[in-house]
């Protein structure tokens, strides 16, 4: 997707570690309307799936589903939380996902009465770096179920091995932007071609 090539470029900063914040639009402030165009663009890249859910993990995926839903006639969004709270339903889906950018390990739930046999999942997400959030979300449908239509994600850092260990399993992976390279001395962004 150029336009959000050209977004990143604009507006994202490169930081130490191989961060790349891109909070003013997809992550902390949201820019709605262009999250509209990525929705519409998923819809495009899965437009022959039959999508019954969309499924994301809280809190930076949720945005990118809703509006991703906008474009699947408002299927419903189930977002996988951190942790268990005394108001979600006791029969859970629990899988345990390592976080690239909080270096550390999340206990991640799905109530049950969500997610079933019945649903073609399109599972959605802001980044992909090593790839462990996407196999803890595919692990949870599994455990449901339901099937795995495809896989849309925002952002790829595709000089990490995420986006080639997903694919490896042949699932059928989108990225709307996979960066080949990045430096946080002259700030440079490489986008895979």
């Amino acid at each position: 997707m150029k336009a959000l090539e050209e977004k990143i470029l604009k507006e994202g900063i490169v930081k130490e570690g191989n961060v790349l914040k891109v909070d003013n639009f997809l992550n902390h402030q949201i820019d709605v309307a262009f999250l509209d165009k990525m929705g519409a663009e998923f819809k495009r890249l899965f437009s022959e799936k039959k999508i019954t859910k969309i499924l994301t993990i809280e809190a930076s995926g949720i945005g990118v589903a809703v509006m991703t839903s906008k474009h699947f006639n408002d299927v419903p969004v189930v977002f996988a939380k951190k942790a268990k709270t005394s108001n979600i339903a006791d029969e859970l889906y629990h899988t345990r996902i390592d976080s690239y950018t909080h270096q550390k390990t999340n206990d991640v739930v799905v109530s049950k009465q969500y997610l079933n046999q019945d649903d073609h999942v399109l599972i959605v997400d802001d980044f992909l770096a090593n790839g462990c959030a996407i196999i803890g979300l595919i692990d949870l449908v599994q455990q449901a179920g339901a099937t795995v239509e495809g896989i849309g994600i925002v952002i790829e850092k595709g000089y990490q091995e995420g986006g080639s260990k997903i694919r490896k399993l042949g699932y059928h992976l989108e990225s709307l932007a996979i960066i080949e390279s990045m430096n946080d001395q002259t700030c440079e962004i490489t986008f895979r071609k």
